[in-house]
């Protein structure tokens, strides 16, 4: 149950309110990659926009959906350079952010200050003059020798570092203040399924150690009593809650209890060290 990042800024800002949360996590750092393959339209806000409007192919309804979108997050980044903004903050917002940023400072047109870590775009700047890059990919293209009238094929290879966050947490609350602390970082789809794993670990976790009370139990037979009543099923407030797990699967949050100090396993025996806390 991971959160991944490549984003520099997103690692600082989860790591320190992890650690305000007081949320136990092991970060991973390794050698990645991004890569986007498509195309790119330059040109200032209007010019895109003109340039896409004489497309004749099936395609450019979708395209002008995403340049539309693409541009109101341009607006709402620059009403907040505009009056000046933390980096931090801006961040937080969505990955989606960091293009825009480096696009406006590879335009010179704004400011940053590492005193303080604001933005704020310099004075006097035309921003209907800014130039852009609006990138789109290449599986929405069904034309491309039309497309490629007013725009340039785009493949773009980055090595980056990513840094990955092995959340090692079994108290609940700690695990539903680590959902609204990703909902700011990750999208909502993401954030969900780690959100539902670690809440599925956590409760079968707790199960496990119930199940022991005082006592040793034959690790065999303690896996065989709980595959055989899989799935798990508990209602909530909004619908139910199904938990599954394979033998493989069960196997890990055993030996993720004894990591974390909470069983012990010798000889085909479980015991139990502590509770959760």
């Amino acid at each position: 149950m991971r959160l991944v990042t490549k984003s520099p800024s997103i690692k600082e800002a989860l790591t320190g309110e992890l650690r305000k949360e007081g949320i136990k996590f092991e970060l991973t750092e390794r050698s990645s990659y991004e890569t986007f393959v498509g195309y790119t339209i330059e040109g200032t806000l209007d010019e895109i926009r003109a340039k896409i409007e004489t497309m004749e192919s099936a395609e450019r309804e979708a395209i002008m959906e995403g340049f539309t979108s693409f541009k109101e997050s341009i607006m709402h980044v620059l009403d907040h350079l505009k009056a000046g903004a933390q980096a931090e903050k801006l961040l937080a917002e969505g990955p989606w952010v960091v293009d825009i940023l480096d696009q406006l400072y590879t335009s010179g047109v704004v400011d940053y200050n590492p005193e303080d870590g604001s933005l704020k775009l310099k004075e006097g700047v035309d921003t209907a003059a800014i130039p852009f890059q609006f990138k789109f990919p290449f599986d929405l293209v069904t034309n491309p020798e039309g497309v490629e009238k007013i725009a340039k094929q785009f493949v773009f290879t980055d090595l980056v570092q990513e840094w990955e966050f092995e959340i090692h947490e079994l108290d609940i609350g700690k695990i539903n203040a680590l959902g609204r602390i990703a909902s700011r970082y990750f999208p909502e789809d993401y954030v969900l399924k780690v959100y539902f794993a670690l809440i599925g670990r956590a409760i079968l976790a707790g199960e496990i150690l119930k199940a022991l009370g005082s006592g040793k139990a034959d690790l065999n037979e303690l896996r065989k009593a709980f595959l055989s009543s899989m799935p798990i099923q508990i209602p909530t407030e909004k619908g139910t809650l199904v938990i599954n797990s394979s033998k493989e699967a069960f196997d890990a949050v055993i030996r993720f209890l004894e990591k974390q100090g909470y069983v012990d396993v010798k000889a085909g025996k479980v015991r139990k060290l502590r509770d959760i806390a």
